[in-house]
């Protein structure tokens, strides 16, 4: 009983101990659950119509994408190619789904088989479609998978291909949608009617305008009120993304005048000569003019960053405003110090030649395993390729009439297969050099095999313009770049700004010690250029970062420099703020305030009277209609003319506000438009231009009216 007592007694203490410990149980539960969801959310770049777009599976677009873009398209370029890519399959699939359309087996067949008709690659002996050799193409790429294959002369892998495949099917479904999207807009007889009347219904009036100039701007007071009051009338006008504002001050890290007096001073040594003596040890630099082994005194002795290799160059192949000066030389001889497209230059003239500047030949390439035009078909060894070559060859010297059939029976240059192996008269150094050599070197007639990087070409030189003189010419070249103390001088410069404009004002700082400051408003989150310094997403990223507050400071590394930044606003998404929205909202405001004033100051009824208050005239427009609503000495006025054509043949409106001022109007004439037997013909017009707009309007229209949840900046794909 004592025992059932003290339980008694602490049974309250006891349902609390239980509470609490189912409620630490369901709290638990919460933050899985909320830790799954953040994971979630962290790993969904976007939401399109219901389906999730996973960062992985993007990331994985992002990089096929730019590797096809090569180096000069930016990460953020490439990001919102894909982006773009994504969203508009999502939104098609979405539809495609909900009518049932798709690409069924055979006619994917049938859409491979058109797109690859006229691919050489898939054609039999007769010139035609081969399906059996597309079957061995894609069963050689999955034996293959993951080494690349090769189509169209360039390396492809499966996954490749099935890209390629998916893309013929999402063009075919697109096709398909806007076939059917076509087929429901027809025009009508009564829209055939209409728009013809649109046309030839003609009305001629006479009116009176009153510009909204005849008041001045200075005289309609705004205030921020009847902006504000603008915005929240015309929403929808007005909203916009959330955006950051910042300034910035750029340090550069360029040449001083010091910096490039030092490099010219470097180039006059290697120009002059030197003897050095430092500790007893002579260190003799011989002067550029004097020294026979070029390649190794400009390239390792002088570490130009313009490497030298033996060629010969035509006049106009040289720097264009020195072009003269350096041709001119003797050999032996250098000019310069010169600057140049970013470099101070020394260049000596080594050798000369008189040779053609163009050629014209024939050739057959023998390719070899291992060769850089190597296809995958080809098999032979370099030694049975050169072999090959020399047979040939040998027939060749004998009856030459057989080179175009020899041509096509051995040739693995392709793009000059359907040319008899021929190329065209073509410049000096347009092919590698052993081929170049042979062709501009030799005489028209000489037939000979030459080894290059592509295998074994056997060559006729048919054709040689006139000789003229060549030059060689070796070049010293030197960077115009800040020196090391250039460099340090900018950083302790930059940090000095950095400490000063955190405890005193940006602009005050700057301006003391004469610093540009750049503004820039309006970024948003998914932008990726700075005005004045390129590509900068770190910039970006940190201004919209949730730790970044007005006012904060950061130093950034670019490539000219130093950027430091201050985030001086953050805009919310939402309507426009009064200050933005007022270059854009006070001409509107205004005008309705003007056209109101001159509507109370008008107490007149007639043309007449209107004019002779508001001291102007009466003015006359002939043949309006209501396709193109202009009216002859006022411009567009659309409102004003479909008034007109709701009057009656000499009657008289009241006030129109217009778009340049307040009217009245009077009709003079009306002419109704020619009435025709059948209005097939007009129909059908309409019905072109609904069709016409098929292919650029709907898909946005469908994007409009889709639910896109866009991520990329919370999932760091940007």
């Amino acid at each position: 009983m004592a025992v059932l007592n003290k339980i008694r007694q602490r049974s309250l203490f006891l349902i609390l101990i239980i509470a609490l410990a189912l409620f630490s149980f369901v709290l638990a539960d919460l933050f899985r659950n909320s830790d799954a969801l953040v994971s979630k959310s962290q790993n969904i770049v976007a939401t399109i119509n219901g389906k999730d777009i996973t960062r992985e599976d993007f990331l994985q677009k992002v990089e096929v994408a730019q590797r096809q873009s090569g180096p000069n398209a930016t990460n953020t370029q490439v990001v919102n190619r894909v982006w773009d890519q994504e969203v508009r399959k999502a939104v098609m699939e979405s539809q495609y789904e909900e009518l049932g359309i798709s690409v069924e087996k055979d006619k994917m067949r049938d859409l491979i088989k058109t797109a690859l008709a006229t691919n050489p690659q898939f054609l039999n002996e007769a010139g035609l479609f081969d399906e059996n050799k597309l079957n061995e193409f894609i069963a050689n790429l999955k034996d293959i998978a993951p080494q690349p294959g090769f189509f169209n002369g360039q390396p492809i892998t499966y996954a490749d291909w099935t890209n390629y495949e998916q893309n013929i099917a999402v063009n075919a479904l697109q096709q398909n949608y806007n076939n059917l999207v076509k087929a429901g807009l027809t025009g009508t007889l009564a829209e055939g009617e209409l728009d013809h009347k649109l046309e030839g219904d003609k009305v001629d009036i006479k009116y009176v305008q009153v510009p909204f100039t005849a008041i001045p701007d200075s005289t309609v007071s705004v205030s921020k009120s009847d902006i504000s009051a603008y915005i929240k009338a015309h929403k929808k006008q007005y909203e916009v993304e959330a955006s950051r504002d910042i300034r910035y001050v750029e340090f550069k890290e360029e040449a001083t005048l010091e910096d490039e007096e030092a490099i010219k001073a470097e180039l006059n040594m290697y120009l002059n000569g030197r003897l050095v003596d430092e500790t007893g040890r002579k260190d003799t630099i011989v002067a550029f003019s004097k020294v026979n082994k070029n390649a190794e005194y400009i390239n390792i002795i002088a570490g130009s960053s313009e490497k030298y290799e033996e060629e010969f160059v035509f006049k106009n192949s040289l720097p264009t405003t020195f072009a003269d000066s350096i041709y001119n030389l003797k050999v032996g001889a250098v000019f310069g110090p010169y600057k140049h497209d970013g470099h101070y230059k020394l260049t000596k003239l080594i050798a000369e030649k008189n040779i053609p500047d163009s050629a014209k030949v024939r050739h057959i390439l023998i390719s070899y395993l291992g060769a850089r035009s190597a296809t995958p078909e080809v098999t032979r060894t370099e030694a049975e390729a050169e072999a090959t070559a020399d047979s040939l060859l040998a027939v060749l010297k004998r009856d030459r009439s057989k080179f175009p059939e020899f041509v096509t029976a051995f040739s693995s240059d392709q793009g000059s297969v359907q040319n008899e192996g021929r190329y065209d008269w073509h410049p000096y150094n347009t092919m590698v050099p052993e081929f170049n050599d042979f062709e501009f070197e030799g005489k028209v007639g000489d037939l000979d095999v030459v080894k290059t990087v592509f295998g074994f070409h056997i060559i006729e030189i048919e054709g040689q313009t006139d000789k003229k003189r060549a030059v060689d010419v070796g070049t010293i070249s030197k960077k115009i770049e800040p020196s090391e103390a250039t460099i340090n001088k900018v950083f302790r410069d930059a940090s000095k700004f950095e400490v000063e404009v955190d405890k005193n004002d940006f602009q005050e700082v700057a301006n003391e010690s004469s610093y540009t400051v750049r503004p820039i408003n309006g970024i948003k989150v998914l932008d990726e250029n700075i005005t004045g310094i390129g590509s900068q997403r770190q910039i970006v990223r940190w201004a919209f970062e949730d730790e970044s507050k007005v006012g904060d400071i950061k130093r950034f590394t670019i490539p000219s420099g130093y950027a430091i930044v201050q985030l001086v606003a953050r805009h919310d998404k939402g309507l426009m703020a009064v200050e933005d929205a007022s270059a854009t909202v006070l001409p509107l405001i205004r005008k309705e305030k003007k056209a109101q004033m001159i509507k109370d100051r008008i107490t007149a009824t007639t043309l007449e009277d209107v004019a002779a208050a508001e001291n102007t005239s009466v003015r006359s427009a002939s043949a309006i209609n209501m396709k193109t609503p202009t009216i002859s000495g006022a411009g567009r006025e659309p409102l004003v003319v479909g008034t007109a054509f709701g009057l009656d043949e000499g009657e008289t409106s009241g006030l129109i506000v217009g778009e340049k001022g307040v009217y009245m109007v009077q009709v003079t004439k009306v002419t109704p438009a020619v009435e025709l037997d059948n209005y097939q013909a007009a129909a059908n017009r309409v019905e072109q231009r609904k069709s016409g707009t098929v292919n650029s309007k709907v898909y946005n229209a469908l994007k409009e009216a889709a639910e896109i949840e866009d991520n990329r900046a919370r999932t760091q794909v940007q």
